[in-house]
């Protein structure tokens, strides 16, 4: 067995272990490798691992990779979860199955704009802002329902869920109330939109597991260190 199909193997064993200890199921968390930096014979590799949900970070890296892998099947969804600048939120749509990262109405009305005039329905989720204190982009956890709502009447979008990353630097443990935090924002979207939550990265997925994620996003744990951005 490969170096990454076995870093798979563990990660796939930590998610059941951590879902078990939930008593949720293992079947009800999606894996996204995070494929940023990462050379398209590794994703493959990843593939061969069964791996069918990818994540990307940058626009500019990931258009080419989604044109330029070509997989043995057509049963892979592309993630987009990085920072997404206004001028580039047009370049995504319809190339992408989830965004995970609008993090301001601006985004979220140009995303609109492309895809009604594609004729598209593109799947979005809200980033939460779990850090109030830091510079990190995202809606404040107060103003969520409200952007929300105004989101949900927007044309060409389909709101799936909230997105939310860990403090910076906090442990696992010490991520536990911001993944709590969101947790119960996330129950308080209306029912149809209560679809996504994505949490936890290679760090803290197993807690963010335990506070509910529905989708975990993994880069390091699965493919090693990267070289900084």
């Amino acid at each position: 067995m490969s170096t990454i199909a076995q870093n798979i193997a563990d990660v796939r064993q930590r998610i059941a272990k951590a879902a078990l200890r939930a008593g949720r199921s293992s079947e009800e968390v999606t894996l996204v490798a995070v494929t940023k930096k990462t050379a398209a014979h590794r994703i493959l590799e990843s593939y061969d691992a069964g791996i069918r949900d990818f994540g990307e970070n940058y626009v500019q890296e990931a258009l080419p990779k989604l044109s330029g892998i070509s997989f043995p099947t057509e049963d892979v969804h592309w993630h987009f979860i990085g920072h997404l600048q206004s001028k580039k939120a047009r370049d995504i749509v319809g190339k992408f199955a989830l965004v995970h990262s609008v993090d301001s109405l601006k985004i979220a009305k140009e995303i609109s704009e492309r895809a009604t005039n594609l004729q598209l329905i593109a799947d979005i989720l809200l980033e939460v802002k779990l850090d109030e204190g830091s510079a990190k982009f995202g809606f404040l956890p107060t103003d969520t329902l409200e952007a929300a709502a105004e989101v949900i009447s927007l044309p060409g979008i389909r709101l799936c869920g909230l997105m939310g990353m860990a403090p910076f630097g906090a442990s696992p443990e010490d991520a536990r109330p911001a993944f709590r935090r969101l947790r119960a924002l996330f129950y308080t979207l209306p029912s149809d939109v209560q679809q996504v939550l994505s949490m936890g990265m290679s760090s803290d997925f197993e807690v963010a597991i335990e506070e509910g994620a529905t989708m975990v996003r993994i880069g390091t744990a699965l493919f090693g260190q990267r070289p900084p951005d």
